[in-house]
């Protein structure tokens, strides 16, 4: 049965909205399958549909997503908005964003991290260990040629004794040679 794109964005708005209904519980409510219902959800995350339709202080329409699908503006945003919340409205903010406090320490933290700038003794210490990498890379196939080569002369050792037979029994002294 074909269901209009109205009605399935009206399903996936209630069960995308906090404290909402379970897929099942909506299910039977309204006769559509819970499979069917679920599937929608996963199709509106992925197509960046508005789930929930919460809006920011500033009058915008945010979507419901994961943390890891937002984009850089998109934290940016957050954080700087979320600097300028007073802090007994901070959680009414996160929960209206789909984000956990936790989330947004770590956005704050990573984007500062971002803006120092770097040090020049940083810079050296990781261009003396690639050079370091460097050295240790060549030694190590130097050693692995080697390495190679002693293996290939016991095996050709190997195979001469297999084709002549050991050198003593084959080549007379010379005092068997003389009576």
């Amino acid at each position: 049965m074909p269901y209009s794109e109205r009605f399935k964005g009206q399903l996936v708005r209630k069960l995308a909205t906090p404290g909402g209904p379970s897929a099942s519980v909506l299910a039977k409510e309204v006769g559509v399958p819970q499979p069917t219902l679920s599937r929608w959800l996963r199709q509106a995350g992925t197509l960046g549909d508005t789930v929930t339709a919460t809006s920011s202080p500033a009058g915008r329409t945010m979507t419901a997503k994961r943390p890891q699908d937002w984009t850089a503006e998109e934290i940016l945003d957050v954080v700087i908005e979320a600097a300028s919340v007073p802090e007994a409205e901070l959680g009414a903010f996160l929960r209206s964003r789909g984000l956990h406090e936790v989330q947004l320490q770590q956005w704050r933290r990573q984007l500062l991290a971002s803006l120092r700038p770097s040090t020049g003794a940083a810079s050296r210490q990781a261009s003396a260990e690639a050079r370091r990498i460097r050295e240790l890379e060549r030694d190590l196939a130097r050693k692995d040629r080697a390495l190679a080569e002693a293996a290939a002369l016991l095996v050709l050792k190997k195979k001469a004794q297999a084709i002549w037979g050991d050198e003593d029994e084959s080549i007379p002294s010379k005092s068997e040679s003389r009576p």
